[in-house]
């Protein structure tokens, strides 16, 4: 078997600028990890998440350094030893005893070298310097020519998380380092050097195809490889002059595999074993989990255009989703639990897609473990974003060692359910100003998109669909961000018009739209120092990326809520405004899913405290929107939209079984008294169907417009429709009861409103920075209540329910402005 010692330990750093002073000789560093960490260790620069700290941090990706360490080791034997590198970022040179044993220029690839020359009985000295990545780049640029990048940096021109140079959404912190686990490996006669298996269904039975290729030493006796899976075994016989082989095995009627929205996530450990024939030795192993699925993305023209619709398990689905961006600026920091609670959290949300998007990494294999356990769908896009990539040599076959690397790593995974080309590439060819820049005949990045990267797909992972990028049409003859064709990203909203313009458009599948927002309050407070703090104070304004954020912040306000006076109203407002905008896009798209069949919200979470378009900030607490997005993913959704020169309410339905009730509505006063009135004895929506009921002439028909509303209620599911923006409406100042009741592990915090309550939250951070709540934007009818569980071991009581502060509504942004 092959023995395997970590070299995670004893590793120390040094600074290769002898210009660069206060800096001792020899840092203390931890493996897996990076320079930036570790000058943080040991107390040598600040945090740069903390106020402008950042900008004092350039410097340290615009140096070389050097990580070493020495580790014991016994070779002899025979046996090979290899070093194995399962991450370096990014351009690095690695010595032992002296002497050069590779390089290295990408991040996201695993490297080996064999070192049994090498390795010395006792101590060895192990050392990886790494250059500049800012200098690489700059040598890359004049190999290349220019090729255009919508942010700074060279992310383009090397195989490194893009996002590391900066977004609109990130900070520049250009990391360096081991940045993932590192080992010594000693084998004879034979190893399993790539594994591929992939988990099907034929008919009701699982089908495992098995594709191996081993590496041998001084081997030349037939070998076998047995594979074990609930309880079915298959042993293969691999002649002595071979060295791959290809097998498949059924497993009768397995559990299917679902998303969670729709049923459980059976997983069946299966066991790959290399065994010298004619004996018991276990040369090797492999162990996966795999999920039985169908798979499919639906792509076929139709009377609107051509789909875009993933069918699993021969369900076509609407795709609840979010994107997904590196959860730390430093990779190494994001634990396997750290993974676990962040989709623990999407999944709360009522999200089942998780798009991994493509500026940032290859997530590590705790990632896609977790979603497969969750039932949470993966959308992978190779790591091309927002730039132009050359397509000549050396990176060429950068990309395609990282892609056969990574393609052969998560292809068992059943939570993985498509490979996707770019982020905004082929759209910024075309749509972008990139044309005149690019030289006739330059290279810049379709020859991967439309050649390279399906090739290598359907070599290596021929059962999981791949597509070319998004936004994409299907076809270069059609504009990649058409409406009727594949899918589409919507950004005018935000950065250009209001929420409303959602409404114009009706895309096969959504794969990005987004609002912005600051974090929570707890977050910032912990993040800027400000005195005092202001959207416009150096630390706040430092910590919003995106071009004119705030303005834009602003802006989006106009026409729906008023512009705000003070620090707590702006923070309320624009988070308030985010939740809405993005609820209003969602609930508008599912309302349309015979033609729309998916909503992919950018984005889920954040990679450092940021004024960003995230659902859960980056210290993991949920700002408004994530309960906007609970509410408006809801398996079962009740909406109010505008149809044929009226108003339907639309019943959704993602479950199951088919959904029938009772519906009813009221045309009411502000004040509670009803203005008209319907019942409908029995409204059925089957599964996967979204039902109209066009409503009654005498309710959406107003007297008083400004101090009126339209409710509607399917069992526990509840609409409302307004018929003028907040500014316009008579929304009271707030009138409520609050009454606090201890519970286990926190508090009940009963709400009761005396007149009228719009999008009613408690912001639970501004109580105890640790503090969760249940639920949020609850709009309650004159003599309602609700109750919020808050989960906090701080001591509550009523008074500390501030209104204005920790209760908000929209009624304290708009009533006597």
């Amino acid at each position: 078997m092959i023995e395997k010692t970590a070299l995670n330990s004893g590793w120390t750093l040094s600074c290769n600028d002898t210009a660069r002073l206060g800096l001792p000789a020899v840092i203390p560093a931890t493996v897996p990890g990076c320079v930036h960490l570790d000058l943080m260790a040991n107390r040598l620069i600040p945090d740069p998440y903390i106020d402008v700290n950042e900008i004092t941090n350039d410097w340290i990706g615009k140096t070389d350094w050097t990580y070493r360490c020495s580790f014991e080791a016994m070779p002899g034997d025979g046996k090979v030893q290899e070093l194995v590198f399962d991450g370096l970022d990014t351009v690095a040179v690695i010595s032992l005893n002296g002497e050069e044993i590779g390089r290295t220029f990408n991040m996201h690839r695993t490297y080996r070298f064999d070192v049994s020359r090498l390795l010395k009985v006792g101590a060895n000295d192990l050392s990886v310097t790494f250059r500049s990545a800012y200098a690489y780049g700059a040598e890359m640029e004049k190999h290349y020519g220019y090729r255009p990048n919508n942010y700074p940096g060279p992310g383009n021109l090397l195989r490194k998380m893009a996002c590391n140079f900066g977004w609109d959404w990130g900070p520049t912190l250009v990391t360096a380092g081991v940045w993932k686990p590192v080992r010594l490996e000693s084998w004879d006669r034979a190893r399993l050097a790539e594994t591929r298996v992939s988990a099907t269904l034929a008919g009701g039975d699982g089908l495992i195809k098995v594709d191996a290729r081993l590496a041998r030493h001084g081997d030349t006796t037939p070998l076998r490889l047995i594979a074990e899976i609930g309880g079915v075994t298959k042993t293969v016989v691999i002649a002595a002059d071979e060295d791959e082989v290809s097998f498949e095995l059924a497993l009768a009627s397995p559990q299917l595999w679902w998303p969670h929205h729709l049923g459980a996530q059976p997983l069946y450990p299966m066991t790959l074993r290399l065994i010298g024939d004619g004996s018991d030795d276990l040369l090797d192993a492999h162990e996966r989990e795999l999920g039985f699925r169908s798979l499919r993305l639906d792509t076929s023209a139709d009377e609107h255009g051509s789909a875009f619709t993933f069918v699993i398990n021969d369900v076509p689905l609407f795709i609840c989703g979010a994107n997904w961006i590196p959860d730390d600026c430093f990779p190494p920091r994001v634990t396997a639990e750290r993974y676990a609670a962040r989709i623990e959290e999407a999944k709360a949300a009522n999200i089942h897609m998780l798009r991994v998007w493509g500026g940032g990494i290859f997530e590590t294999d705790e990632f896609y473990e977790a979603c497969d356990r969750m039932g949470m769908l993966v959308w992978q896009d190779f790591l091309f974003a927002c730039a132009a990539y050359p397509e000549e040599e050396p990176l060429r076959s950068e990309v395609e060692a990282e892609v056969r690397d990574n393609v052969v790593r998560l292809m068992p995974h059943a939570s993985l359910v498509l490979w996707n080309g770019n982020n905004e590439n082929i759209w910024g060819f075309d749509e972008w100003g990139w044309r005149p820049i690019i030289k006739a005949g330059e290279s810049w990045g379709l020859g991967y998109y439309l050649d390279l990267l399906p090739k290598l797909s359907a070599e290596l992972d021929p059962d999981r669909p791949y597509y070319p990028g998004s936004p994409y049409s299907g076809s270069m003859e059609i504009e990649p961000n058409a409406d009727g064709h594949g899918c589409k990203h919507i950004w005018d909203v935000w950065n250009d018009v209001g929420y409303e313009v959602y409404r114009n458009y009706i895309p096969r599948f959504c794969s990005e739209f987004g609002w912005q927002a600051p974090p929570a309050w707890a977050t910032i407070e912990e993040s800027v120092h400000d005195a005092p703090l202001t959207p416009q104070s150096n630390g706040v304004f430092h910590h919003q990326k995106a071009t004119d954020g705030n303005d834009k912040l602003i802006r989006g306000l106009s026409g729906h809520l008023p512009e705000p006076r003070t620090m707590d109203d702006w923070h309320f407002a624009t988070q308030l405004n985010q939740a809405r905008a993005i609820r209003f896009g969602v609930e508008h798209m599912r309302s349309h899913r015979n033609i729309c069949k998916g909503a992919v919200v950018w984005q889920f979470n954040d990679c450092w405290p940021v004024t960003s378009w995230a659902a859960l900030d980056s210290a993991g607490r949920r700002k408004p929107l994530w309960y906007a997005l609970k509410a408006a993913y809801d398996p079962r959704l009740l909406t109010i939209q505008p149809r044929s020169g009226g108003l339907a309410a639309i019943a959704v339905n993602e479950r199951t079984l088919f959904w029938r009730a009772k519906i009813s509505g009221k045309r009411l006063r502000l004040d509670g008294t009803v203005l008209a009135e319907f019942e409908f004895w029995r409204l059925l929506c089957d599964r996967f169907e979204a039902k109209e009921f066009p409503l009654p002439e005498d309710i959406v028909t107003p007297g008083l417009p400004k101090d009126e509303v339209i409710v509607v209620q399917m069992l526990d599911r509840r609409a409302f429709h307004y018929f003028v923006e907040d500014i316009e409406l008579a929304l009271p100042a707030p009138q409520l009861a609050v009454d606090v009741v201890g519970i286990d592990g926190g508090y009940q915090v009963k709400v009761t409103a005396q007149n009228f309550l719009k999008d009613l939250c408690l912001m639970a951070d501004r109580l105890d920075p640790d503090a969760v709540v249940d639920s949020m934007l609850v709009t309650l009818l004159p003599g309602e209540s609700h109750v919020f569980i808050v989960r906090t071991a701080r001591t509550i009581v009523a008074d500390d329910i501030v209104i204005g502060t920790v209760l908000r509504s929209a009624n304290d942004l708009v009533a006597g402005d």
